[in-house]
């Protein structure tokens, strides 16, 4: 596994993460089984939400299993997002909603702290100083260490930036190779033919990588939102046999290769894997181990159905 080291942030850290969002499916004994097999895979990051199951459950389940696995809590990360309050059908970034979420996920995930806090996409009623005085408290008191953002644009994290004081070291975001916008709108900057030219993020990698925030990518191998995966999905025949075709030269599967092509971008991003699959857990790790080339990294991109313009 390969590991990164989070500008002002977590050191050492997985650049594949495990996303626990699917957790509250299993017992306790297989959520342990997942946890470990990430682990021994090289998986030292865990990712999780307030809203990943009913009453955070996820969170639940990761606490009660953690135990039952030996690891150690200082030797892995553990992460949460809070604002998506799903209960209430709004978004909430209030002082109170904040420390309260936290609060909560410290006690469903039996831990004293949290390694990384992300602010879950944006509240639009947003107040960025309730948000610096919630996260001034956080850190005072121990019990979170770094922070984040999910899905926000350029402009709202130079609006938090105004009031937080504390450095906001993840992105975490939407990308694969089916959605991969976030790359790849600047090849068809002020082209009017194609969609592909339509600004969505902000140009947001850019502004991340210029102030040394790294891009967390969940669903790699998703299709938009909820389109299930494109590996193996006839709808993409051509990218499956591209990614067979390096699958075979690495001895990899093709989800490792997916995984492989955003890791091989030199934003140094880390990519979040949400499997339950302890043997599906294991073949996504092997995409650290993948070597693509500049010209590999094209090849699997054109497949997607993407071109040069």
């Amino acid at each position: 596994m390969k590991n990164i080291n989070i500008v002002k942030g977590p050191k050492n850290a997985s650049v594949i993460i495990q996303g626990c969002m699917r957790m509250p499916d299993l017992s306790k004994e297989d959520a342990a089984k997942v946890i470990s097999t990430a682990y021994e895979s090289g998986i030292n990051f865990f990712d999780h939400a307030t809203c990943y199951g009913n009453d955070g459950m996820a969170e639940t389940r990761f606490g009660e299993a953690l135990p039952l696995t030996g690891i150690k809590r200082e030797d892995i990360y553990i992460q949460s997002k809070c604002g998506l309050r799903f209960d209430r059908n709004e978004f909430d970034w209030t002082k109170e909603n904040i420390l309260t979420s936290v609060d909560e996920s410290l006690k469903r995930l039996n831990t004293d702290y949290l390694d990384t806090l992300l602010l879950h996409r944006p509240d639009v009623l947003f107040d960025p100083e309730e948000v610096a005085d919630a996260f001034n408290i956080l850190e005072k008191n121990g019990k979170v260490r770094f922070f984040g953002i999910s899905n926000l644009v350029p402009m709202q994290i130079e609006l938090l930036k105004k009031y937080v004081r504390q450095p906001l070291v993840i992105n975490q975001v939407q990308l694969s190779l089916e959605q991969s916008q976030l790359i790849d709108q600047a090849l068809y900057m002020n082209n009017k033919t194609t969609e592909f030219s339509i600004n969505r993020d902000g140009h947001a990698l850019d502004y991340c990588r210029l102030n040394d925030i790294t891009i967390q990518a969940w669903s790699p191998l998703q299709i938009g939102m909820f389109g299930g995966t494109f590996i193996d999905n006839p709808d993409y025949p051509k990218l499956n046999e591209t990614l067979k075709k390096f699958a075979d030269r690495e001895g990899v599967t093709k989800s490792a290769i997916a995984i492989a092509w955003i890791l091989r971008h030199p934003a140094k991003m880390q990519a979040v894997i949400g499997t339950m699959n302890p043997a599906h857990i294991k073949d996504a790790c092997e995409a650290a181990n993948v070597n693509l080339s500049h010209h590999d990294w094209y090849e699997i991109y054109l497949s997607a159905g993407k071109y040069l313009p």
